[in-house]
């Protein structure tokens, strides 16, 4: 194909999930619902975290920014989808394309690399308990904190990249309800053997990788706790893992089992709940499954509530 008939498009239209106007307002309900309690609960920890001193512990260093990761991830499209809901044309400019395929990209990465990073924690808190506080310092979470961001952004950097400069011959609807990678290289309308090769790369350094990594801290963790011989230090210890290792398996399966299989078996609809998932309901469950399951979060909440109680007297 000539280099004249590559034409690039100056927006997009979204099929979204549904065409018929009742459907649509139920889910903008839904969805809004759902948007309104990722904010307040994934906000609720972050003020925790930041007003309770006994709460300045590397686990929950990285919740903050775990926290961070989820009210700007779903920021990143959710509020573009609600309006969306309530237009018959859903339409987005090829720069906001863009710039929306960017952030969730980066967003996505670095919250993978955190569960990692918060894996580690974990392992250090039950293998090596006396050494925790010397071992997880600051200096030690800033670092696996920083490198967590900067990897999701250098990967988000270069898969955008060769990912808006495909040319789509003039086709511009995308059957998704957001500019999402598989989407996007699906309207391309020349080779795309380099956009694969990218996707695979990109799957391996920020979801296989530190998958690994996770399922090895937790290899050793099982091993430690296995050798407590009280049943209720055996359950304190798994206790103290339980609510990260729900977050993780629930984060990293769906992804593990769309990204990593042939490009034959993906589907467009598969593609979309996907999305929903990691948009819409990992961020609202990651605050509640943390809160519910933590007693020091809980214990928290009472003394800021307690706090704030008394100085109105």
């Amino acid at each position: 194909m000539g280099r004249n008939n590559l034409t690039w498009v100056s927006e997009f239209v979204l099929l979204g999930l549904s065409g018929d106007w009742q459907t649509q307002a139920g889910l903008f309900v839904l969805f809004g619902a759902t948007y309104l309690l990722t904010l307040l609960g994934n906000g609720l920890i972050l003020v925790l975290v930041r007003l309770d001193s006994r709460l300045q512990l590397p686990m929950y260093f990285f919740l903050g920014n775990l926290s961070v990761v989820d009210i700007c991830y779903t920021s990143s499209g959710v509020p573009q989808m609600l309006a969306h809901f309530l237009l018959e044309k859903k339409t987005i400019s090829s720069a906001r394309c863009g710039t929306q395929h960017f952030f969730s990209l980066a967003l996505g990465g670095t919250e993978f690399l955190l569960l990692a990073a918060m894996a580690y924690d974990r392992y250090v808190a039950v293998c090596d308990p006396l050494r925790y506080a010397a071992v997880m310092g600051l200096r030690l979470c800033a670092g696996l904190a920083a490198v967590s961001w900067l990897v999701g952004l250098a990967n988000a950097a270069v898969e955008t990249a060769v990912t808006v400069r495909l040319p789509t011959c003039g086709r511009h609807v995308l059957n998704h309800v957001a500019c999402e990678t598989l989407a996007l290289v699906r309207l391309a309308c020349v080779d795309v053997t380099l956009n694969q090769a990218v996707i695979l790369a990109s799957s391996v350094v920020v979801l296989l990788v530190p998958c690994c990594l996770v399922a090895l801290s937790y290899a050793r963790i099982v091993a430690a706790v296995l050798r407590i011989r009280s049943s209720a230090g055996r359950r304190k210890a798994f206790g103290t893992c339980a609510s990260h290792l729900t977050v993780v398996s629930m984060s990293y399966g769906m992804a593990l089992v769309t990204y990593m299989q042939p490009r034959a078996t993906a589907s467009a609809e598969q593609d979309k709940v996907v999305v929903l998932f990691y948009a819409v309901v990992t961020p609202m469950l990651n605050p509640l499954i943390y809160s519910l399951r933590n007693k020091e979060i809980k214990a928290a909440l009472t003394r800021v509530l307690t706090r704030s109680s008394e100085s109105k007297w």
